[in-house]
């Protein structure tokens, strides 16, 4: 490996991740068999009808959510990677306004938030192809990054290579990128971290926000220190419709102060990683 540290000699990578799923989940108004069954109270309808309450809680995300979230990042000047459903910015095309002009990343995160692992080749290509053109009228740019609702296909790097993306997130098996190839072409794979997602704020009623806020406090503080001797990088995962209601924000806000106190930090967007890790260490 021929980097030692990332960029004007930082230490650590910090990667921001906005989930924006907002509009995309599963919903009966959308045709799909049932609601979405991710829902903070818990609620799992067996029965095909609309979930009303849950679908206002999704909007949450949009109404409040995102203004907080993105007015922190303007404060801070910092700049993160949107992994958004392309159906979610063409229902709410002011954010996505906000969020290019706020020189924020958008990735792709699926046409619609829905499974794609039950998708054959051709569903599967049709899908990333869809996703591909919606955030290009949305944005204005090509998403150069994939993430996957939760699974994926054997087809799944091979047809995001073939459709030139640069990376892929859907890996939780490193704390730095590296290459994969497939079929001898090469993909740079940025790993995602779920224990450090928010979505246990959601799924774990026990579960606080002043306990994400000391774990992710912590795993930051361990990988600054391993990052004395190799390049290290932390993706932290949060969600518009969770972290930015109002309890939770406020430990999002005490994160970005605490990690902010650190000039040898690069709190950067996955584009950003890539371009200096392909750079740094090209695939051959």
């Amino acid at each position: 490996m021929g980097v030692t540290f990332w960029p004007q000699n930082k230490r650590l990578a910090l990667s921001l991740v906005v989930n924006v799923e907002e509009g995309s989940e599963l919903s009966i108004a959308e045709g799909d068999k049932g609601p979405e069954p991710v829902d903070e109270l818990g609620v799992v309808l067996k029965k095909p009808i609309r979930n009303y309450g849950n679908e206002s809680n999704y909007l949450y995300g949009i109404k409040r959510g995102a203004p907080r979230i993105i007015s922190l990042f303007e404060r801070y000047k910092l700049r993160a990677t949107f992994t958004a459903a392309a159906r979610s910015l063409e229902l709410y095309p002011d954010l996505a306004k906000q969020i290019v002009l706020g020189g924020h990343e958008v990735c792709s995160h699926g046409w619609r938030w829905v499974h794609q692992f039950h998708m054959n080749e051709d569903q599967e290509s049709e899908f990333i192809d869809k996703a591909v053109e919606s955030i290009k009228v949305s944005t204005g740019l090509r998403p150069c990054g994939w993430l996957s609702r939760y699974l994926l296909t054997p087809n799944t790097r091979r047809l995001l290579i073939e459709k030139g993306f640069l990376y892929h997130m859907d890996d939780y098996s490193d704390d730095m990128p590296f290459w994969d190839f497939v079929e001898g072409k090469a993909i740079l794979i940025i790993p995602y971290a779920v224990d450090s997602n928010d979505m246990k704020l959601w799924t774990d009623p026990a579960y606080t926000p002043g306990q994400w806020y000391e774990y992710a406090k912590d795993t930051f503080d361990q990988l600054y220190l391993e990052a004395c001797d190799s390049p290290r990088m932390m993706s932290l995962g949060i969600h518009l419709r969770i972290m930015g209601r109002p309890g939770r924000f406020s430990w999002l806000q005490r994160f970005i102060e605490y990690v902010s106190k650190f000039d040898d930090v690069w709190i950067c967007t996955r584009k950003e990683i890539y371009e200096h890790w392909s750079k740094q260490n090209p695939s051959t």
